[in-house]
């Protein structure tokens, strides 16, 4: 009779478990649906990388825009899924992934070998290059012209990890690590450090905005190109490079790559404090050009 009582005893508390677990809110991540019907993307990025990436108050509403932007914004409206965008900074874009706290990430990401150990990752959608940002008065042009220099990267990108090659070639060189792309160039304008390592359609942004400042491209010696990173396994890598490359045969990529590259960035792209997400949901309508 004792058995009998414990085992429904456990059977009910097992049931009630299941109960409350089945009533607790979807996480970002988990294809959740939304109040339309239509099942909820969640895209993480790094706000702080115009124009792939960054925050507009232009119009008095702060929100995530840019060529990344408009390209997961296409992708999710010709699949028919709702795109929910959440922000971290970008050395915890690849974590977020394997938490399983986004359906995907843009960031103008490039797929190297040692992040392709732990997320999946679509094709190429668009290729850049290296550049050295420096005052126009330095004559900082070439990676041997930066011996004896401090030179700004943004933390977690593939820049870091270039510029620390660089580092062990160019005697003298210190790389000097930040969380945010506009407070490495507000570190040069200070004269806190010589010069930094930026993709070149970020560093056209930033010295079309800043007079003072010049970019020159660094001969690529390594893996190049953004793509857009999975979590392992996931089956919306097919879905993906499917869209990706009706837009790239379409010439929509060229098109927005056109419409973002071209554009000077604000001089001081508004984000979030560190380690603050700031969740936000993108309207299927095209991003204002800032």
């Amino acid at each position: 009779m004792k058995r009998r009582s414990l085992l429904t005893l456990l059977c009910t508390t097992t049931l009630a478990v299941s109960a409350l677990a089945s009533c607790e809110p979807p996480q970002p991540g988990q294809n959740t649906t939304s109040s339309s019907g239509k099942k909820v993307l969640t895209m993480v990025t790094s706000p702080d990388y115009p124009p792939y990436e960054f925050y507009d108050t232009a119009g008095g509403e702060r929100k995530i825009v840019g060529f990344d932007v408009d390209i997961a914004t296409k992708i999710a409206a010709d699949l028919g899924y709702e795109l929910k965008i959440n922000e971290s900074d970008f050395n915890g874009l690849v974590p977020a992934l394997q938490a399983k706290r986004a359906d995907f990430v843009m960031a103008g990401m490039t797929p190297t070998p040692e992040r392709q150990k732990n997320v999946d990752f679509s094709s190429i959608y668009y290729e850049a290059k290296n550049t050295i940002i420096a005052p126009k008065a330095s004559n900082l042009k070439t990676t041997k012209d930066l011996s004896g220099k401090t030179v700004g990267v943004q933390l977690g990108s593939i820049q870091e990890g270039d510029a620390k090659k660089i580092a062990a070639k160019v005697p003298g060189m210190k790389v000097k690590q930040l969380n945010r792309v506009p407070d490495i160039i507000q570190e040069i304008k200070s004269n806190r450090i010589d010069a930094a390592i930026v993709e070149d359609t970020v560093a056209k942004g930033f010295t079309d905005s800043s007079p003072d400042l010049v970019f020159n491209v660094i001969p690529p010696e390594g893996p190049s190109g953004s793509a857009i990173a999975f979590p392992k396994g996931s089956p919306l890598v097919a879905e993906f490079n499917q869209a990706l490359e009706k837009m790239k045969a379409s010439g929509e990529i060229k098109t927005l790559a056109a419409k973002w590259f071209a554009t000077s960035v604000p001089p001081s792209p508004a984000a979030s404090p560190s380690g603050s997400p700031s969740p936000g949901t993108v309207s299927p309508s095209p991003s204002k050009t800032p």
